[in-house]
């Protein structure tokens, strides 16, 4: 099926009917993924379709984008619910966000307590926000979504704030989903996955951490190995890569991922989604 792009991405979606037990991925880039399971709903989740091109940046600046969105924000009319995993620009943008409130009317926000201001200047209304707590499903339509906490480097959280680094649980059409946000393996995260519901497909960023990103203030996620360890250990049916292709200077080599799952978990199913590419899992 051919890529699609801006109006025609979100026409496909719309026309799109997902049987049962399946569920519809498209990449949008970085930890960005749209999700279509049964009737018309749809449901964003991370989306960042904002961002200076490499022909804007200026000399020396490493975060430019290697791709165009390949969506605008102001086209996507048919969003039900945007969730954003933490309050780090590529994950909730008021630039993003903003204008797909205004494109989809219908549209609930699901946001961390950290988030809010960017929620305020996106000017998204307090009643069209829900702020999760961790480990209590709630109901979106016909969607089932948990969150769970994160660590991106540390599990955070405040009193009034709750949770600063989220994942979730997408119960939906016979599948289950697991986005993990922005996450390292912390004391307990196994475990903390492990009373949830087994993910069909599990979405996670591969693109590691070292010293030299970590001297520039970027902070890392899950190497390699870890996500093939944590695909056996959970069993997970489908391993997606995610926040590896948008910054090259936040990417590790695009073969570090297949060569770990051939080295710890050889059977593994794994994809890696081009923007605007449609993946159909059939459970």
């Amino acid at each position: 099926m051919a890529t699609r792009h801006g109006k025609d991405l979100v026409a496909q979606m719309d026309a799109l009917r997902v049987p049962p037990g399946a569920l519809a991925i498209w990449a949008l880039g970085q930890m960005g993924f749209a999700l279509k399971g049964s009737g018309d709903t749809v449901i964003y989740v991370d989306p960042y379709l904002t961002g200076k091109s490499k022909e804007e940046a200026a000399p020396g600046e490493i975060f430019y984008r290697e791709f165009p969105p390949p969506v605008a924000p102001g086209e996507v009319t048919n969003a039900r619910a945007v969730l954003c995993s933490h309050e780090h620009l590529d994950h909730t943008d008021a630039g993003t966000i903003g204008p797909i409130a205004q494109a989809s009317p219908q549209a609930t926000f699901v946001i961390t307590g950290w988030a809010h201001p960017i929620a305020d200047r996106a000017g998204i209304a307090p009643e069209r926000r829900i702020t999760p707590a961790v480990g209590q499903p709630f109901v979106i339509g016909d969607v089932r979504i948990t969150a769970l906490p994160s660590a991106h480097y540390q599990v955070e959280e405040d009193s009034t704030k709750g949770h600063r680094w989220l994942g979730f649980v997408i119960e939906w059409n016979g599948v289950t989903l697991y986005h993990s946000g922005d996450t390292v393996i912390y004391p307990g995260y196994l475990e903390t996955l492990k009373a949830q519901p087994r993910a069909d497909v599990a979405i996670v960023p591969v693109n590691g951490r070292d010293a030299y990103r970590d001297s520039l203030g970027i902070v890392g996620n899950l190497l390699p190995l870890e996500a093939a360890w944590l695909a056996r250990e959970l069993g997970w049916d489908v391993l997606i890569a995610g926040h590896n292709d948008l910054f090259i200077g936040n990417c590790i080599g695009a073969g570090e991922l297949p060569d770990a799952i051939r080295r710890f978990n050889p059977r593994q199913k794994m994809h890696v989604l081009q923007p605007g590419e449609l993946y159909l899992y059939v459970k």
